[in-house]
């Protein structure tokens, strides 16, 4: 690993710097020189009353970096060739993935988000079967939070139909939510992918959820939604979807049911009604 990318990795461990402060320190030292664990330069006495030395002491990088190697995590930077530039127009992109499995599926080209509810009805589950044997046939490689309900669903559905799968999940690989989703988990990182944010030991927090969704749909190019609520994390997902000039489906469901308020709303305001697959496989692939 070259020096610039293990300064980058260094400032990412740093719990409480921002992706906004880690951008304005590439903007005045594109190179991060004030990354060291001597902090004597120039650089760093510039930068010290943001980033105390203790902070950056205290995180021993390359006994991290070492464990990681060990641990067949692999690190993708912004900056790398293998980043996906997909993901690169987002809204804040990731300035590192951490990334177990394989790798190229970040580069597929069919790419599709499946969200919807923690608490997956039957109607979910019929959905999903009923759409994804035509459209893993087609290539699609389902990107979803190993979140349970619509998003295990939708792992598992993958799998069973012989497709492929990534995960994108909260917090670190060392701390996999929900914790039933721990051997799914591992068939995935062994099998398929599973990338994140944030560091290996990183604990979720609840606001990490919403945010990763960005990431969800910013690697695809569409994003299905399965049973949604107003304002629940699916609906966050597709809204990042919209704003990034994505296409956004939904699956319609009863008006009288609260879980379904949210993929009719989402119907209303432009997004694809989905009756079968070639409704999804069109737009992608038009």
């Amino acid at each position: 690993m070259d020096e610039f990318k293990k300064r980058l990795v260094h400032l990412v461990h740093c719990k409480h710097i921002s992706w906004k402060t880690i951008a304005a320190f590439l903007k005045e030292d594109p190179e991060l020189s004030f990354v060291s664990s001597s902090h004597s330069n120039s650089s760093a006495t510039k930068h010290s009353s943001k980033i105390p030395p203790s902070m950056m002491k205290n995180i021993p990088i390359d006994n991290l970096l070492e464990r990681y190697q060990h641990d067949e995590v692999k690190i993708i930077s912004f900056f790398d060739c293998e980043y996906p530039a997909i993901l690169k127009s987002i809204y804040q992109p990731p300035w590192v993935l951490f990334a177990k499995g394989d790798t190229s599926l970040l580069e597929t080209a069919f790419p599709l988000a499946v969200v919807g509810s923690r608490e997956a009805s039957l109607y979910g589950k019929q959905v999903i079967d009923f759409l994804f044997p035509e459209l893993i046939k087609h290539g699609a490689v389902v990107f979803s939070g190993l979140a349970k309900g619509i998003d295990t669903l939708a792992h598992l559905s993958a799998i069973n139909h012989h497709g492929r799968t990534v995960a994108v999940i909260a917090g670190g690989f060392e701390h996999i939510y929900p914790k039933q989703n721990k051997e799914l988990a591992e068939k995935l990182m062994r099998e398929h992918l599973i990338i994140s944010e944030y560091p290996p030991g990183t604990r979720p927090e609840k606001w990490h959820f919403p945010f990763r969704n960005r990431i969800i749909s910013g690697l695809s190019k569409g994003t299905l939604v399965i049973e949604a609520k107003r304002r629940s994390g699916s609906f966050i997902t597709a809204d990042f979807a919209l704003n990034e000039g994505r296409e956004v489906f939904a699956v319609p469901g009863s008006i009288l049911s609260p879980s379904h308020t949210g993929t009719n709303d989402l119907i209303q305001m432009g997004a694809k009604l989905v009756k079968e697959p070639k409704d999804i496989i069109e737009e992608i692939f038009l």
